[in-house]
């Protein structure tokens, strides 16, 4: 297919790498020329801006990182006659979402609401989570694309907004659950158990997540913590979630614990920072570090 991907970020440029090599035709753009030559050199072909892109292909996909950036960029697409559809990978809430669709819907392009989980490793491998929602026949059109990035793919009704909203909910129980961990296993090492060991205990028992299977083992026990998914975009999706719930009348009580603890991470200097690095807080007030660096 002949396909136009604006946004070669952190996943983006995976999605674009895994596009080239299933054999379609890509177009690309990125704010930064940088990011853009990396894969024009693997083959696919630049464009000069959003408006150049939607001018070549029917087909758009975004991978943006703030929801501000995927307004924008849809209003500018909303102005090139040639586009039909487009599929917003981003996590950019259920709101901006019913905003940007209306646009494009009035010049008759289809919008698939359709964010990612997994992250960075997971986009490379092609084994994300696609959680796509919109017209039932833009959907079918695009799904061979949406399974080049993605292992489990969903199709969750046709207002492209469910995706976002199951998307928000996500990242939230991650981020209370990442949150709660960390206190959990510092105060275990403070009383003197071994951190290797008290992972593997949690993760065949009941208090096992991805934070304890994944994150935590990856990112903290060796103290490498590699930038998979900033603390500011993390608090981002939380906070859009909080407000989310609260239009629709849905109390949440534990939830804004998290977002608290992340805002606080993010004025010490944690905003770029994986989200796990703000374990350091925790550890440094406890007086007690999870995990050590390898001899």
């Amino acid at each position: 297919m002949k396909l136009g991907l604006i946004g070669l970020g952190n996943i983006g440029q995976h999605f674009a790498n895994r596009l080239l090599a299933a054999g379609h035709e890509l177009i690309v753009h990125d704010r930064s020329s940088a990011a853009q030559e990396r894969i024009v050199a693997r083959g696919a072909k630049g464009a000069g801006s959003v408006e150049e892109l939607a001018e070549q292909t029917p087909i758009v996909l975004l991978c943006l990182p703030m929801p501000a950036v995927v307004a924008e960029v849809g209003a500018q697409v909303a102005q090139v006659k040639n586009v039909r559809i487009l599929v917003d990978l981003s996590t950019t809430g259920p709101s901006v979402t019913k905003t940007v669709e209306a646009l494009l819907s009035q010049q008759g392009i289809a919008m698939i609401g359709s964010p990612v989980s997994g992250g960075t490793v997971a986009a490379e491998k092609g084994t994300l989570a696609v959680m796509a929602a919109g017209p039932k026949e833009a959907f079918d059109e695009i799904e061979p694309v949406l399974r080049v990035i993605g292992k489990n793919v969903f199709y969750l009704g046709a207002d492209p907004s469910l995706g976002q909203t199951t998307k928000i909910i996500n990242n939230t129980l991650y981020a209370t659950s990442m949150v709660a961990s960390c206190e959990a296993l510092v105060y275990g090492v403070k009383a003197g158990l071994d951190p290797q060991t008290l992972l593997d205990v949690i993760n065949v028992s009941s208090g096992r997540s991805f934070a304890t299977l994944e994150r935590i083992p990856q990112c903290v026990l060796d103290r490498s913590f590699p930038v998979r998914f900033t603390t500011e975009l993390l608090h981002k999706d939380v906070k859009m979630c909080i407000d989310e719930a609260e239009k629709l009348g849905v109390p949440m009580l534990v939830n804004p614990a998290a977002r608290q603890f992340l805002a606080f991470a993010i004025t010490q200097g944690d905003g770029q920072r994986d989200n796990v690095y703000p374990i350091r807080h925790i550890e440094q007030w406890a007086g007690v570090e999870f995990g050590a660096k390898p001899q």
